[in-house]
């Protein structure tokens, strides 16, 4: 693997751990496409770093359980604001 990648590996791991941020703000930091945040933090990093590898999958299992949640919350602050603006 190329030192580069593993740089970007580790950096994504150590935003993701530190913010419990999703997959796509990660991707949005760092100006890469979501694919690329979601191979280099299940697969590369396994290879790298697997007790740090356990730790993102943590975060990203706790942000998958609750993405229903956010998309309803957007949904419900998106008509809201649609309803104010018709007033």
């Amino acid at each position: 693997m190329k030192d580069y990648i593993e740089e970007r590996v580790l950096a994504l791991a150590d935003y993701i751990i530190s913010t419990n941020s999703t997959v796509r703000a990660a991707a949005k930091k760092f100006k890469v496409s979501k694919s690329t945040v979601h191979k280099d933090v299940t697969e590369r990093l396994q290879e790298i770093s697997p007790s740090l590898a356990a730790q993102v999958k943590a975060v990203l299992d706790v942000n998958k359980a609750e993405r229903h949640i956010r998309g309803g919350l957007a949904t419900r602050e998106k008509y809201t604001h649609i309803h104010i603006d018709e007033e």
